[in-house]
């Protein structure tokens, strides 16, 4: 696969009109690629050698202190190990504004490989060193990488991508989280690192990914928008759209990012205090906080917790489960790729009400299967349909379109503010449903998915009440679509004329001045 696209970008760098959408599906895959790939690899690879990894706590321990570590505390250690990446992932994205002000889109994710690599270094050799404080702070940095990977990475692909296309480029994030839990999940099978011997480098491969996008990035270009609107740079930015849409002629993209400046109170790069202040963007602030909490809260993380016990009541052996769970991050992948699609077709509304809709439906049945699982001999193989089809609902519209809203809602001087907030919520939810759905499970048993049932049902209430379709709409557009709720008066037709004027006569004034000059000459 890096193959093939390491020879297109090729392709697209000898010949610049080789097709409108290469040069933006290149930069798709190699910015995910080192980051939402990442993310996904790590929520999956410390399962495999969890009882290896716990044994050399146990080992270190009894080498540093002379005595064997008590229950609780290789429990603890085990937990601040597995929860300390949501930990870092908040730290990463309360740093993303200021670095991608900084650094901009694409230096924010090469900046952000030292981490992962750092990461890599610490995880693999703790375990020579002795020290499982490496990797307890290996994963800390890990998900400081995560954290800042799944704010930039949404950030940049939106403000690289044509609007007919936006929604499939966009959705490469997802593709590429559930890529990087298959692959988590195949390389920790016992054949191949899920060793006692071998278990380390697991952790080793993180640094192959970073590597590849240090590589290629750098050959890419910025986000054209941060390049107009925020670095005020338009022969970069010109050249730059011209790079990815494939042609010499990029005036009307030009126009459209002036317009979007023009319609801007404020071009500067917001503050989450003045975003949060603005009544002219409140809607889409609740709006992304309620996706965002629902797609970490609807609980496809905890549907994790009962996979094995359900394969196993099923009369599956234990040795061969870790290879039928393989089919959960297939389909995973597979769904996330079929929305990629089917995103610009069907939109993005109706991909996310069916997605959470579907997951509450499945959820309901997987509840009442639970509960007779044990009278009939065939109903855990139905429990292991309804995991399968909540993971496919999942990953059909909740797993990744609410990375894209988060860009598309804001225009330009709200969107590192937007993402900032956005992250807080993802991680702050990630971490609430770890450290509350073990007592939640312990006191409703297979009760529990109920919970899940109504945060699905009322965020699809909401999003069917609320939210606009965004599909093949400019953000000026989108950001106009919530005028009404916001209760703050649409620019009027006179407004826009004026704003279509003022273009056409900087553009006017662009091409006199080049006409001088070439007279000049």
């Amino acid at each position: 696969m890096f193959f093939f696209f390491a020879s297109a970008l090729i392709k697209c760098q000898r010949d610049p009109a080789h097709t409108t959408m290469n040069l933006s599906i290149l930069a798709a895959f190699f910015s995910a690629l080192g980051s939402s790939f990442l993310y996904g690899y790590n929520l999956s690879v410390v399962n495999s050698p969890a009882l290896y990894i716990k044994a050399f706590y146990n080992k270190t321990w009894l080498d540093r202190y002379g005595e064997p570590v008590g229950t609780e505390t290789v429990t603890l250690l085990w937990s601040i190990t597995v929860s300390i990446f949501a930990i870092g992932g908040l730290l990463g994205a309360l740093s993303v504004s200021l670095i991608v002000k900084i650094l901009g889109r694409k230096g924010t994710l090469l900046l952000n490989n030292i981490f992962a690599l750092i990461a890599s270094l610490l995880l693999t050799l703790g375990e020579k060193a002795k020290s499982f404080e490496m990797l307890i702070i290996g994963r800390l940095i890990i998900g400081v990488d995560s954290g800042i990977a799944l704010s930039a990475l949404p950030m940049y692909l939106g403000e690289i991508s044509p609007k007919h296309i936006r929604g499939s480029i966009g959705q490469f994030n997802s593709i590429l989280i559930c890529l990087g839990v298959f692959t988590g999940q195949v390389l920790g099978l016992p054949e191949l690192l899920g060793q006692v011997s071998r278990w380390n480098y697991l952790f080793s491969f993180l640094a192959f990914p970073a590597i590849l996008q240090l590589c290629v990035l750098p050959f890419l270009p910025e986000s054209p928008r941060y390049l107009l609107m925020e670095r005020r740079d338009e022969a970069g930015a010109e050249r730059a759209f011209q790079k990815f849409l494939g042609k010499k002629d990029v005036s009307q993209e030009l126009e459209e990012v002036h317009a979007e400046a023009r319609a801007q109170e404020n071009l500067r790069t917001a503050s989450v205090l003045q975003l949060l202040k603005n009544p002219a963007v409140r809607w889409q602030l609740i709006t992304i906080v309620v996706t965002m909490a629902c797609y970490q809260l609807c609980g496809l993380n905890a549907i994790w917790y009962y996979t094995n016990g359900i394969l196993q009541e099923a009369g599956f052996a234990t040795n061969i489960i870790p290879y039928i769970t393989l089919s959960t991050g297939f389909i995973e992948t597979l769904a996330a790729i079929i929305s990629g699609l089917m995103i610009e077709r069907i939109g993005r509304k109706p991909l996310l009400i069916f997605g959470f809709s579907a997951m509450a439906v499945f959820f309901s049945l997987l509840t009442v299967f639970l509960n007779f699982q044990n009278s009939m001999s065939w109903m855990p193989y139905l429990s292991y349909v309804c995991i399968l089809a909540v993971i496919a609902s999942f990953c059909s519209g909740p797993g990744g379109i609410p990375f894209i809203l988060t860009g598309e809602l804001f225009e330009q001087s709200y969107r590192p503010a937007a993402f900032m907030i956005a992250g807080i919520v993802n991680w702050l939810s990630n971490f609430a449903v770890g450290l509350l759905f073990p007592f939640l499970q312990e006191t409703l048993q297979s009760f529990a998915f109920l919970v899940f049932v109504v945060i699905c049902i009322m965020g699809t209430i909401y999003l069917y009440v609320v939210l606009p379709e965004t599909k093949n709409k400019t953000f000026l557009d989108i950001s106009q679509s919530f005028a009404k709720i916001n209760k703050i008066p649409a620019p009027s037709p006179s407004h826009e004329i004026e704003l279509a004027l003022s273009i056409n006569c900087d553009m006017n004034e662009k091409v006199q001045d080049a006409a001088k000059m070439e007279s000049s000459l």
